[in-house]
């Protein structure tokens, strides 16, 4: 079964960068319909970023311009670059196949002074 471990969070201040990463297992993320979704406690669970088998990047406006979805295939790894946070990027970050419906726990990210 497709599983996915989510790593790389922290407390970061406002400006500041984060790489999480999620290793799949299960699954090559290279030939999958790969995003990133994240949950801020009271709100609802929102798309970050996705990434197809061809490459092809989509992100939510609230994070164009900051963040990158990338892939290693030979690590068969996720990985979500984001830059100049901000508080609202506080959130726990889930890895998934875009097309699964199940959820993994994820990591969470906290921007703050």
């Amino acid at each position: 079964q497709e599983q996915f471990v989510e790593s790389g969070g922290g407390l970061v201040q406002p400006g500041g960068s984060l790489r999480l990463s999620c290793a799949a297992s299960g699954i090559n993320v290279s030939r999958y319909f790969m995003g990133w979704y994240r949950q801020a406690p009271g709100k609802e669970r929102e798309f970050v970023a996705s990434i197809t088998s061809l490459g092809i990047t989509n992100y939510a406006d609230s994070v164009k311009g900051r963040f990158t979805i990338s892939r290693d295939s030979a690590k068969n790894t996720v990985y979500l670059q984001m830059n100049t946070l901000k508080p609202e990027d506080t959130a726990v970050y889930v890895c998934r196949r875009v097309e699964s419906d199940s959820w993994g726990q994820g990591t969470q990210v906290t921007v703050s002074l």
